[in-house]
């Protein structure tokens, strides 16, 4: 299986290079539009500041290639923020897969949310195996809204927000699968086997 990891400049790419790893996949990690083009998955990971990381897709043309795939697409944490239409961070226009608005969590003392949280109302083969009794990773300050139609499972910290969504080809999980223990490996595995 052909899996290329989106490179744009932002940070944890290794992580779930070794992630590929400890399931048997040998991972590439670029930004050249060709070799995303034809890969079997792709996945879209980060942590970073939201304008930045638009301004280098921009730069490259990998925010149009980015929504023209047609192969399984998997974005996490920043990369799930980038595949939503706005973010407040920087007042920064993101890619718009997804028509929803990531926000701040507001009070300053609680920023950002560090921990492990579970998820709340799966529903999607990528869940496979998990339920609400399994908990995932997270380190961000910033959050999706829920969407009736595109959320397909929430957490709660401070106020409901969409731990993953799904549209068409896209996938995305605010957490972090390759640092979620076996919670994240089968979220991981799930997307490898879709």
């Amino acid at each position: 299986m052909d899996v290329a990891i989106i490179k744009y400049n932002s940070g944890n790419v290794q992580s779930v290079l070794y992630a590929m790893e400890r399931l048997g996949v040998n991972a590439k990690l670029t930004d050249d539009v060709e070799e995303i083009k034809k890969a079997d998955k792709v996945i879209f990971p980060g942590q970073g500041e939201a304008s930045s990381a638009m301004k280098y897709l921009r730069e490259r043309k990998l925010d149009q290639l980015i929504k023209e795939l047609k192969q399984p697409f998997f974005g996490i944490c920043l990369g799930q923020q980038l595949l939503c239409e706005y973010s407040e961070e920087n007042d920064t226009t993101c890619l718009g897969v997804f028509p929803i608005k990531v926000k701040k969590f507001p009070p300053l003392d609680k920023v950002p949310h560090v921990g492990w949280n579970n998820l709340q109302e799966l529903k999607s083969p990528l869940l496979n195996g998990l339920d609400e009794t399994d908990y995932v990773y997270y380190v961000h300050s910033y959050f999706a809204e829920i969407h009736p139609e595109y959320t397909i499972a929430s957490t709660h910290y401070l106020e409901d927000f969409s731990a993953l969504l799904h549209k068409d080809n896209y996938y995305a999980m605010q957490a972090h699968p390759e640092k979620s223990s076996l919670s994240g490996q089968k979220i991981l595995t799930n997307f490898l086997n879709l």
